[in-house]
């Protein structure tokens, strides 16, 4: 009896070895079969983004929130400069040395799709572990984060296009209010034209002109132009309303109803000339909006983007980032669950609640941002949502957003015409898309 109380005593001993032995071997290895686990230890994550002051604080919101929820994972904002953030994000991917989550341009995901640098989301925003379903994001705001049915990156909200205007500057130049000109169906480019030189006449800057695909686009939209066509074709020169759009654009600059924001001084932006009273009109979604709110002098409004083509509206640019979490990152799983987080509802209206920086990318709680009532005309912006567009043809190209603003650039500062910018234009797309199409 004895004899066999010592066996059964020593087969206990050796199981309960052996599954110490694999608990041991589980905890080293970590908790996660999907690039790397926590192992039951509180996870640090760090997320990248850009924006300005007022901007960072908006994104803290959304983190704060994640971190108040989740003690065994807690994430840190680690801002990077808009001006060279992505080639520093780029930089940091290549060196092993990028944030688990950050943010990515829409004109530059695909560059990081086709180098494998961000995780592919698709099967984890579709289980039970994701806070945020593909299905509750409004389907136009997908672009080139999107590609074969897979999901590389979610919009982390959404930006439409349109003016913000000056009202002390307007008032001081004798310049009557935008919105009058629009409630009396009048807010045109002649008008805007007519506005901005009454504005440069009275020694101020009518309109900032940014290079970039948000006002290009936007500027050959509402004239009922096209750059590309439905197969991501240029067609800017066989389509005359697109090519007036950049003469137009050329003609404002040469009139100096227009000032360019690649010849101001260096740290002189649009933002700050807006805030300083030198500049009637700039160009933005509503990223803006809270650093502009917390100068309480100064007084500004919403107005649609002008059109030339007979309609009240037309739509604009919608410009969107997405969020994106890195391949290699130790804990892939836990970036994923924060990522969701970060733009489900609860993250969203952590962030755009009140002054919040941007319209929800997510369905269901637009009024967040007209029930803030900044300014008086906040319903603009999701007007501008509801018609406006996301560009998926020139961002689908690697590299080819940057060429085109290269050659815009040359416009601009006055070392091209209208018509050479064009003709340049299209050259250089059509030899990026087809080498682009080869090497699929």
């Amino acid at each position: 009896m004895k004899h066999k109380m010592k066996i059964v005593f020593s087969f206990f001993s050796i199981v309960l070895m052996l599954l110490l032995g694999v608990s041991g071997c589980s905890s080293s290895q970590g908790g996660s079969t999907n690039g790397g686990g926590s192992g039951g230890k509180k996870v640090q994550l760090t997320m990248s983004a850009w924006g300005n002051p007022a901007e960072l604080k908006v994104y803290q919101k959304a983190i704060d929130a994640f971190n108040q929820q989740h003690a065994d994972i807690q994430v840190k904002l680690v801002p990077i400069p808009s001006d060279g953030y992505q080639q520093k994000i780029l930089t940091q991917l290549s060196g092993g040395k990028a944030p688990d989550v950050f943010y990515v341009g829409s004109e530059w995901i695909s560059q990081l799709i086709k180098n494998g640098s961000v995780v592919n989301l698709t099967e984890f925003l579709s289980s039970s572990e994701s806070y945020s379903k593909p299905e509750e994001f409004s389907e136009g705001l997908w672009g080139a984060a999107r590609k074969d049915g897979q999901i590389y990156g979610v919009p982390v909200d959404c930006n439409p296009a349109l003016l913000y205007y000056n009202k002390k500057v307007l008032k001081e130049a004798g310049v009557k209010s935008p919105q009058e000109y629009f409630d009396e169906g009048k807010w045109n480019w002649d008008t805007f034209t007519e506005v901005t030189g009454k504005l440069r006449d009275a020694g101020k800057y009518g309109f900032v002109a940014e290079n970039n695909w948000f006002n290009l686009f936007s500027w050959v939209w509402t004239n009922g132009g096209q750059l590309y066509d439905d197969n991501g074709n240029i067609i800017l020169d066989q389509n005359e309303k697109a090519q007036e759009a950049i003469r137009y654009l050329d003609k404002m600059i040469d009139q100096k109803n227009f000032i360019y924001a690649g010849s101001l001084p260096k740290g002189q932006g649009p933002d700050a000339m807006f805030m300083s009273n030198q500049v009637g009109f700039v160009a933005a979604g509503r990223w803006l909006t809270p650093m502009f709110s917390e100068n309480k002098s100064l007084e500004f409004d919403y107005i649609p983007w002008p059109t030339n083509t007979g309609n009240k509206t037309e739509p604009a640019a919608v410009a969107t980032a997405y969020l994106a979490a890195n391949k290699d990152s130790k804990y892939v799983k836990e970036a994923m669950k924060f990522l969701s987080f970060y733009v489900s509802q609860e993250g969203q209206k952590a962030r755009l609640s009140g002054n919040g920086n941007a319209v929800p990318s997510i369905n269901g709680i637009e009024n967040i941002v007209v029930d803030a009532g900044i300014p008086e005309h906040a319903q603009y912006l999701i007007d501008a949502r509801n018609i406006g567009l996301v560009d998926d043809k020139q961002s689908v190209v690697p590299g080819m957003d940057k060429e085109v603003n290269d050659i815009m650039d040359l416009m601009y500062l006055n070392k091209k015409n209208a018509d050479e910018t064009i003709k340049a234009v299209t050259e250089k797309v059509k030899t990026m898309t087809e080498n682009y199409r080869n090497s699929q």
